[in-house]
């Protein structure tokens, strides 16, 4: 029975000055240390089996997965079931005392945390990682993959290893910038997942 490993990698910290929920909205980069974090998890992966590699289709991942392509000689696939969770918050400032959520016409969006009512489905986005997943696994069958791809998308599959409920509060999300969350497969199931962030430091 092969062992194949799908490591899902967050992209670095994205430039944004303005500290509004990005999400799918395009135009933003990574910033100087985001390109360093995802410098340094790339360097991780020297000497790796690694022989697929893909990413969103967004430009922090592409922009993270870039020295991935250099220490790994593969050209990154971009695979839009790894996309950033969709959101209708999308622009706004979400956080701290500037939040623009407690303004009551938003509230109606904010119904059901469980769904999330503002967004899309967790449930969707677990169905799409898990499918990117198994492609990559196949693709990679008996060797390493890669896909960059984004937090939430991320925190689903590890909560499907780890046979918790999809639906949960943020605070309980344990996915760094540029961290790795590596998926070791025996066959087709999934044997372990290992956590790691080669970039902790900087």
């Amino acid at each position: 029975m092969s062992t194949t490993i799908v490591h899902l990698v967050r992209h670095g910290e994205v430039h944004n000055p303005e500290r509004v929920l990005y999400g799918r909205l395009p135009g933003f980069r990574l910033s100087a240390r985001g390109e360093s974090q995802a410098a340094r998890t790339a360097q991780a992966f020297e000497g790796h089996d690694v022989t697929h590699l893909a990413c969103s289709p967004l430009q922090r991942t592409r922009q993270t997965a870039l020295p991935m392509a250099r220490v790994t000689g593969l050209e990154p696939q971009v695979d839009e079931d790894l996309i950033e969770a969709g959101n209708r918050f999308e622009g706004l400032r979400t956080k701290g005392w500037r939040t623009q959520l407690i303004n009551p016409v938003r509230w109606p969006l904010m119904v059901d945390p469980s769904e999330p009512s503002w967004g899309e489905p967790y449930r969707d986005i677990q169905s799409r990682m898990l499918d990117a997943v198994e492609r990559a696994r196949l693709a990679a069958e008996g060797h390493e993959a890669v896909l960059v791809t984004h937090q939430l998308p991320i925190v689903t599959v590890q909560r499907w290893v780890a046979g918790l409920d999809v639906a949960h509060m943020p605070w309980d999300r344990r996915c760094e910038l540029a961290s790795v969350t590596s998926l070791v497969f025996r066959g087709a199931a999934v044997a372990e997942c290992v956590y790691t962030e080669p970039a902790q430091e900087i």
